[in-house]
């Protein structure tokens, strides 16, 4: 029997859980795009509620752009605002902590630096005509604004478009603290930004009184005091409270521009800046014309203080270092006694100042710098800028400019110690590294020369190939160990000055050329004592040993090469009638930097002139006005002293024949004259006399002397 099967199933039914699948999927997705549509169509309807049109869309569309914009804005604010936060993250700073009374090297009282010696005054102790006179004159929305003024800046735009100069300032008190908090008088938009993000910061941390009072306490008033307390004291010899309208407005004059309105030295000038502000004080409504004709028809006087002169710049500049010799000591009130010479500072400062009024404008140039200092490395004079009391930015210490040619002296230096001789013949031919090639002033070349010639006439060519053969690596090792303390780089373009240093470096650097090749040993402190009279450290002890870094035969022919300068070369401005002068200009790039920077047997002087935000000049160059100002300083420093040869001059006296004297009728500049002075030796003299009598025991005047002579009575004297 045929064996049975079961009856097959039709194919059918064996697809049948598939269909179904098919069939959940088909209306499972019809009844999801059902229902979107349904809800698509339900919002739909709902939003049209919204729909604007005309005007009204304009509007919303005007609204939306502005929400985008206004994220976009709040992520750039955000990161502009980076620097400022990094300023404020540690809070405000603290005032120094450091007392210092300065002496010049004679002994004579320059200045203070450190705590403010007036104590701080409470706002509410304050004259309250101060306080207006103040907000008057700087900010008369203080108490409205939230330390940025919008309004006022608007109007001080308005003012100055209409008087086509700056007449009005848009700064407000707040932006004025955060200003001399945390930053410094810079001109830059990078630093404006900063000033605007940490008012916020201020007004956000702190009530309009506490702002206020700060900003009383440590806004520079002129005469090397912070503050009102203490400028009330230094001017008119009385606490702030006791201030009259008078004083008041003239204290209040001084925040625009210290060193201009100082009664002290200039009272004319001081009281028609208070008459300017007794009538911002009618004009504002803090006071009827009643109330001030007082203080107009009785205007104030303030103390002479004609007798002393505070050379604020040199004073910031050792205040750094007496901070960081006495860094781990826990004294912290000291006198120090300097190397300045008030002398030398007055002829600097009146050298810088004479070139920069009387060819500023023709040259477009702002701004200069000197640094001097004697063979010993002390610093006799500083000149940080044209005017402390307008900006204490110190452009001899702080600002880093190219040095141009002025750079190629250690370039020179270098070759010397590898062996080179100034007599050995070099190419002035073109030079091409990779894809850079330099060429010369006037894009020509002359051939054979020797190296002392190509020094003299400024090659770039030559000095590129000396930087290859030495190794620009090399080249600035050695200008570091010469006495250049910012960092460079030892690049391929550092034959031509790229490197930015400050004037300091560079009168330094240089100054290990008179000195035979031992380093400069740059100080500003000779002498520091306690509140006792101790002294606590002393340079000629406490200094480290003088350090050789130039060899005497390298010294030697760079000396023989850097005189040539001033004579036959690109400094001939410079050239002195009394001693023979060495030194190299400078000019950067764009003439955005001039520089002369020389030395004879006695002094070293580094001279810069330029501009603040880097504006070019109007082809100022190295060999006219830095070194016009060199000349003009060096002819009245090395009058009545005794005069030093330069190591490796054989002939240090000029030829007379070849000197340009200065002269009243020349055109040029008037001749000046310095005050008689004395030589080393009676100096230390006099100085030794001081410390006798300084620590000489204080005569007791009740006590009665008595001499008897032979064969007389006592005889009683007082």
């Amino acid at each position: 029997m045929p064996e049975q099967f079961p009856p097959r199933k039709p194919k059918s039914h064996r697809l049948t859980p598939l269909i179904e699948v098919d069939a959940w999927l088909d209306t499972s997705l019809w009844r999801f795009f059902h229902g979107f549509s349904a809800m698509w169509e339900r919002l739909t309807i709902f939003f049209r509620r919204f729909r604007v049109r005309g005007f009204n869309r304009a509007m919303v569309e005007l609204g939306c752009e502005t929400m985008t914009l206004g994220l976009a804005g709040l992520f750039v604010l955000l990161a502009l605002a980076q620097p400022a936060m990094q300023l404020t993250a540690g809070g405000l700073p603290q005032k120094g902590a450091y007392s210092v009374l300065f002496l010049d090297r004679h002994g004579n009282e320059i200045g203070r630096r450190g705590e403010v010696r007036a104590e701080p005054v409470p706002i509410e102790e304050i004259p309250d005509h101060f306080l207006k006179a103040v907000l008057a004159t700087e900010d008369r929305r203080f108490f409205e604004h939230w330390g940025i003024d919008l309004v006022g800046l608007a109007r001080a735009m308005s003012e100055n478009a209409r008087a086509g100069s700056v007449v009005q300032g848009g700064s407000t008190l707040t932006q004025q603290l955060a200003k001399n908090l945390f930053l410094t008088n810079e001109r830059s938009f990078d630093r404006k930004i900063k000033e605007a993000f940490i008012s916020l910061w201020l007004e956000a941390n702190l009530t309009k009184h506490e702002i206020l009072a700060m900003y009383l306490d440590r806004a520079y008033m002129g005469g090397g005091t912070f503050g009102a307390p203490a400028a009330a004291e230094f001017y008119f010899g009385k606490d702030v409270r006791d201030v009259t309208l008078a004083e008041a407005a003239m204290l209040a004059g001084l925040f625009k521009a210290p060193a201009a309105y100082a009664p002290h030295i200039n009272l004319p000038a001081a009281r028609a800046r208070a008459n300017v502000v007794l009538k911002a004080m009618v004009d504002s409504g803090l006071m009827t014309e009643g109330q001030v004709v007082a203080a107009r028809l009785r205007p104030a006087t303030a103390v002479d203080r004609s007798t002393i002169t505070s050379p604020d710049y040199f004073l910031d500049f050792a205040f750094d270092e007496v901070r960081r010799i006495t860094a781990d000591m826990n004294i912290r009130n000291f006198t120090a006694r300097t190397t300045i010479d008030m002398g030398l500072q007055k002829v600097a400062d009146d050298a810088v100042d004479y070139h920069l009024k009387q060819f500023g404008k023709t040259y477009d140039v702002e701004e200069g710098a000197m640094v001097v200092l004697d063979h010993e490395g002390g610093v006799r004079a500083l000149v940080g800028g044209r005017d402390y009391g307008v900006s204490q930015f110190n452009r001899a210490t702080r600002a880093l400019r190219q040095p141009g040619s002025s750079f190629k002296p250690y370039i020179y230096a270098a070759a010397m110690e590898d062996g080179m001789k100034p007599e050995d013949m070099v190419v002035d031919s073109p030079v091409r590294i990779g894809n850079w090639s330099p060429g010369n002033y006037g894009n020509s070349f002359a051939g054979r020369m020797t190296v002392e010639t190509a020094l003299a006439r400024s090659i770039n060519t030559v000095a590129v190939k000396l930087s290859q053969k030495v190794g620009s690596g090399n080249v600035a090792k050695l200008a570091q160990e010469m006495g250049v303390a910012t960092p460079l780089r030892g690049d391929k373009t550092i034959a031509l000055g790229t490197n930015e240093v400050t004037v300091m470096d560079q009168a330094t650097a240089y100054a290990v050329f008179p000195a035979g090749g031992m380093d400069s040993h740059r100080h500003a402190i000779l002498e520091i004592r306690n509140r006792r009279g101790n002294t606590i450290w002393n340079a000629a002890t406490d200094l480290p040993e003088r350090r050789r870094v130039l060899s005497e035969q390298a010294a030697g022919s760079m000396n023989k090469m850097l005189v040539q300068i001033p004579e036959r070369g690109t400094a001939r401005r410079a050239a002195l009638t009394m001693t023979r002068a060495a030194g190299k200009t400078g000019t950067t790039q764009a003439y955005r930097d001039a520089w002369f920077v020389g030395y004879t047997g006695n002094f070293t002087a580094a001279v810069w002139f330029g501009n603040d935000g880097y504006q070019p000049t109007k082809r100022l160059t190295g060999g006219v006005l830095p070194a016009m100002t060199w000349q003009r300083f060096m002819e009245a420093a090395h009058q009545g002293i005794d005069l030093l040869p330069i190591p490796g001059i054989e002939n240090p006296l000029p030829d007379p024949g070849s000197v340009p004297v200065a002269s009243n009728t020349d055109g040029e500049q008037p001749v000046v004259v310095r005050r008689p002075g004395i030589n080393a030796e009676a100096q230390k003299v006099l100085v030794d006399l001081s410390k006798r009598l300084t620590n000489a025991a204080p005569i007791d005047t009740n006590r009665v002397a008595t001499v008897r002579q032979p064969g007389t009575r006592p005889v009683e004297t007082h």
